[in-house]
């Protein structure tokens, strides 16, 4: 099929670009995976830790966008869209395989300090909106230990909002969840770690 030219793919929203890809334009269909290739692939890999696998996982995650584009509906965030895809992707592998660590140091294509932290997973004590006391390098692997022990749907929550930084309505829209059950889940999910983690803190 004949490519539409496009002198910038920049001024492009992604439903465009979406609309242009289920025309069958491939050009359109690379500057889905321009664009998502990396934050995609991030995802995975925090969940599964495993580089080779994530990579596998996130190309898995293209093909399923391809193959489903015609069902994508343009009133909803693309990325809520695809990250669903992924994540679904990540959890059947993390059910068939039960990985326990994940990565705790901010999302990797934060593009400055200010998003590194605000991406960080940190575990603090008292307030709900936010966890307050910055973990130190010594206890990052105790940390995600602790976090191995959650529930994938409680790993999944944490996962999203701490260290992809998302908020929690596209959150309960990347999991199909009620946006109280999300927040429910992080605040179990939280006391849990804090349970875990008060002996460590302690010393």
């Amino acid at each position: 099929m004949s490519e539409r030219p496009v002198t910038d793919w920049r001024e492009l929203v992604d439903q465009d670009v979406v609309r242009l890809a289920a025309l069958g334009h491939e050009a359109a269909y690379r500057e889905l995976i321009r664009r998502y290739e990396r934050p995609v692939f991030s995802l995975i890999y925090r969940m599964v830790r495993d580089r080779e696998l994530a990579e596998d996982l996130a190309q898995e995650t293209f093909i399923k966008v391809l193959n489903a584009i015609d069902s994508y509906r343009p009133e909803y965030k693309f990325s809520s869209w695809i990250f669903k895809i992924a994540n679904n992707a990540a959890i059947d592998q993390l059910r068939r395989r039960s990985l326990d660590t994940l990565s705790l140091d901010g999302s990797p294509h934060a593009e400055s300090a200010e998003a590194i932290e605000a991406t960080t997973l940190q575990v603090g004590d008292d307030r709900e909106s936010q966890l307050d006391e910055v973990a130190n390098r010594e206890l990052g692997a105790m940390i995600e230990e602790a976090i191995g022990q959650l529930r994938p749907e409680y790993r999944n929550c944490i996962l999203l909002r701490h260290v992809e930084g998302r908020p929690y309505e596209e959150i309960a829209e990347i999991l199909d969840l009620p946006l109280g059950t999300v927040k429910t889940y992080i605040h179990r999910a939280r006391n849990e770690l804090r349970i875990l983690l008060a002996a460590v803190r302690d010393e």
